[in-house]
């Protein structure tokens, strides 16, 4: 071999151990087709926020609260005004056209169920209210059961996925006659309008969804460092590297529980969806609890049904997500979510 060969293979076997090198360097990634766009972890608040008042709704009909008396006018202000502050955050990124339309088409359909709702609780509701203490009746039994079944429902799968024919076969199933009748027959139509409207409306959209959507990815691709043992429920792991892995997480309110899971036993995240940049967090404290050193609040709101109550939501890196979660859990603060992009 001549001196011009030794000088190439010496060469090649450089560059080889110069990429080689670098891929051990840059450790484990997540697939280029498992990666989202970091903007989404903040479009996707407007979406849970209509999973966060359908909940204090479902909590106000349990505890046989007036209905008439829930905010409904208060949320819609709250969902439109944390979208403001969202598309600011957002102004750095490119501009997500067709997240966006979403979320102004469930902010305004959101915006005129809750109008109509709020008038018609006010002035006919607030009247039956008064012929039935406690909201007595089997009618307005099943509405909190169905109301907190379509909460448990949006935490994993979309609206307008959830059987609204169910319930409205199951109300006119219920005796004609009862106790409290005016009650009764008053919520039997507003719950038979509300079903019947929202069942057309959510076959609509499903179809809607299926012709110009792709359907959402179910799972969450993550790189972990520092996981002890198995992985907890859930959770896959694609391959391991050392310390760090390759995980799949369930997407949704499934990666708020296995994040905290995590949290819990010492591991940390390095990178989420593609993402090691900002991630938001939101947690449930006593309106009169200080912010805690270092924590940047993107959001605050007053949690309209639990007077002294508010919802703080934390922009943080993807590197301090388990040591936040971890922290709060142990201060018995509440995690409401965890907006995996």
């Amino acid at each position: 071999m001549n001196l011009a060969q030794r000088l190439r293979v010496a060469g090649a076997a450089a560059l080889l151990a110069f990429a080689c090198g670098g891929a051990l360097a840059a450790g484990l990634r997540v697939p280029e087709a498992e990666r989202r766009t970091p903007d989404q972890t903040y479009l996707t608040f407007p979406e849970w926020f209509l999973v966060f008042s359908p909940d204090e709704y479902a909590d106000q009909l349990q505890a046989r609260r007036r209905a008439s008396e829930f905010p409904f006018f208060g949320h819609v202000a709250q969902f439109w005004g944390a979208y403001r502050q969202v598309i600011g955050a957002t102004r750095r990124h490119p501009f997500n056209g067709e997240y966006h339309t979403m979320i102004v088409v469930i902010g305004v359909s959101t915006t005129v169920e809750y109008a109509i709702k709020g008038a018609y609780e006010t002035l006919v509701g607030r009247l039956t209210e008064l012929a039935a203490p406690g909201n007595d009746t089997p009618e307005d039994r099943l509405a909190a059961r169905q109301a907190r079944e379509y909460v448990d429902f949006v935490r994993v799968r979309p609206w307008y996925e959830f059987d609204f024919v169910a319930p409205l076969r199951e109300l006119w199933r219920q005796p004609a006659w009862g106790p409290h009748p005016l009650r009764k027959w008053e919520r039997r139509y507003l719950l038979t309008s509300e079903w019947a409207v929202k069942a057309g409306y959510a076959a609509l959209l499903r179809w809607g969804a299926r012709s110009t959507f792709h359907a959402p990815a179910p799972t969450t691709w993550a790189v972990v460092a520092g996981l002890p043992g198995a992985p907890p429920e859930g959770m896959r792991i694609a391959r391991r590297d050392g310390d760090r892995a390759l995980a799949v997480l369930p997407r949704y309110q499934g990666f708020t529980d296995t994040s905290l899971a995590l949290a819990r036993r010492g591991a940390r995240f390095v990178e989420i969806a593609g993402n090691r940049g900002p991630i938001l967090v939101s947690v449930v404290v006593p309106a009169n609890e200080p912010v805690a050193a270092g924590e940047r609040v993107l959001i605050r709101q007053p949690i309209l049904t639990r007077p002294g109550h508010e919802r703080r939501v934390l922009e943080l890196p993807v590197a301090a997500l388990s040591a936040q979660l971890a922290r709060d859990d142990a201060r018995g603060i509440a995690i409401e979510h965890v907006f995996d992009y």
